[in-house]
């Protein structure tokens, strides 16, 4: 699977930060107009990728539930693009530094996701990368509670590929569920799961 993420992703450069039309996925762009949100806010996570008992894991981290925003929610490590930041890669890799300490150095590139529109108004570039996994998780307590690996194969199972609905702002919003032992993935980390599954083995859920 490691070889088929390498030659799917070959020669992926980040986007810019625009909606991508996908139906059916989490926060869908037909309710940009309507909406109107100000203008997008760029922001980048990783994907990280590492080996465990001779299959890939997925790492994940479940928000400090304390935050004011999406607390005690899975997601990717990342966050916005600041303008310190060398585009969507330097973000991604200076934010999985920050948040679980993962070493920028430590993580091959594989390539990138499409961008991810949310209901929040960010653009998201999924960044795509191996890292060993060797050194223990080192978290930021005020952004994150845990940090936890899922396997792969469970992830790019579409029977896990739950379907759901929320009514937000009059508008009925199809999004995805995936439970993993304790934890809820949903949402934008959901879509973007989904948008990795569709993009290396090219199928729908």
């Amino acid at each position: 699977m490691r070889e088929k993420i390498i030659s799917r992703l070959a020669g992926t450069r980040p986007q810019p930060h625009h909606v991508v039309q996908r139906p059916g996925w989490g926060d869908i762009p037909e309710i940009f107009r309507s909406l109107r949100p100000r203008e997008l806010t760029p922001a980048a996570v990783l994907v990280g990728l590492c080996e465990r008992d001779g299959e890939l894991h997925v790492l994940l981290t479940r928000r400090a539930a304390g935050l004011k925003h999406h607390g005690g929610q899975v997601s990717f490590p990342g966050g916005r693009i600041e303008v310190t930041d060398d585009g969507p890669l330097a973000a991604a890799l200076r934010e999985t530094e920050e948040e679980v300490g993962v070493s920028p150095e430590g993580v091959e590139v594989a390539g990138y996701l499409d961008n991810y529109f949310t209901i929040t108004g960010y653009s998201v570039t999924p960044v795509v990368g191996f890292y060993d996994g060797t050194t223990p998780y080192s978290l930021d307590e005020r952004e994150v509670d845990e940090a936890f690996e899922v396997p792969l194969r469970f992830l790019f199972d579409p029977a896990n590929h739950r379907r759901k609905k929320k009514n937000i702002y009059g508008h009925e919003i199809p999004y995805f569920e995936i439970h993993w032992q304790k934890h809820n993935i949903w949402g934008a980390t959901a879509s973007m799961i989904v948008c990795f599954y569709q993009a290396i083995l090219g199928k729908q859920s």
